[in-house]
């Protein structure tokens, strides 16, 4: 079984530690895509010396980050696709080997998802937050709350099916597909009580006030063109139930 990871970048040095974390993993049947958006800083060099361990690389504009996924599905083989966004890194060398042991044990699933952490931006060993998805049920998509999207790994095929990023969305384009995925197309998913991605704080959805505005702006065009009721009041009403448990401190 293979899985294809997708890596977009532009301009963010950072991405050798994420492709250090690829290369890291216990499980080998990995298909390793980068699409990089016309990097003008080190970003190429840095994935230039790692280029032994990248199956597939695209190095050109592109129209955001989902239109640059939507290039890694295209070119993408691996029976699962899972993202691995350039800021982030798997939480321990043994993630790909839990993601395809479910898979396989239960082949009926169309696709998992389970928790992340987030760290320092300079130091990933330092935890601020933990997302967990264990209490998601579907209702709470009009809530602006969705399953953890880079812990979210589906079959290839559902792409297909039902249809890619969208890219008219900026920065909500993950939580537009999941929905679509769940919702609307009632794909079977399962939950996994684990950790599967630590995720750096300061990337494009947790940059501050402006994209958490604009976040919930998209959610609620998603929701309302999907036939799901929402408004705006509702989508931000999200932040008073932090005791849900799906985001808190951690310890």
């Amino acid at each position: 079984m293979t899985i294809t990871i997708i890596t977009v970048v532009f301009n963010n040095e950072l991405i050798g530690s994420a492709i250090q974390s690829v290369i890291d993993q216990d499980y080998k049947d990995i298909e390793y895509v980068i699409i990089d958006g016309g990097s003008t800083d080190g970003t190429l060099a840095i994935i230039e010396h790692f280029k032994a361990h990248i199956d597939v690389l695209i190095s050109e504009p592109d129209h955001g980050i989902y239109d640059a996924i939507n290039k890694g599905i295209a070119v993408a083989k691996g029976d699962i696709v899972g993202i691995l966004n350039a800021d982030d890194v798997f939480a321990d060398h043994q993630v790909l080997s839990r993601i395809a042991m479910k898979f396989k044990t239960q082949p009926l699933t169309d696709a998992f998802y389970a928790d992340i952490v987030f760290t320092k931006r300079q130091d990933i060993t330092k935890i601020t937050r933990y997302y967990s998805s264990a209490n998601f049920k579907p209702w709470m998509f009009r809530f602006g709350t969705a399953p953890a999207h880079p812990s979210f790994y589906a079959k290839r095929s559902l792409f297909y099916q039902y249809g890619n990023y969208c890219t008219d969305l900026e920065i909500s384009g993950d939580f537009d597909l999941i929905l679509r995925f769940m919702l609307i197309h009632k794909i079977k998913t399962s939950y996994v009580n684990d950790v599967w991605v630590k995720m750096r704080l300061g990337g494009i959805s947790t940059s501050g006030l402006a994209s958490i505005i604009k976040q919930n702006k998209e959610i609620v065009i998603s929701c309302q063109r999907n036939g799901l009721v929402t408004i705006t009041p509702l989508v931000y009403a999200k932040y008073l139930f932090k005791w849900w448990g799906f985001i808190f401190k951690k310890n």
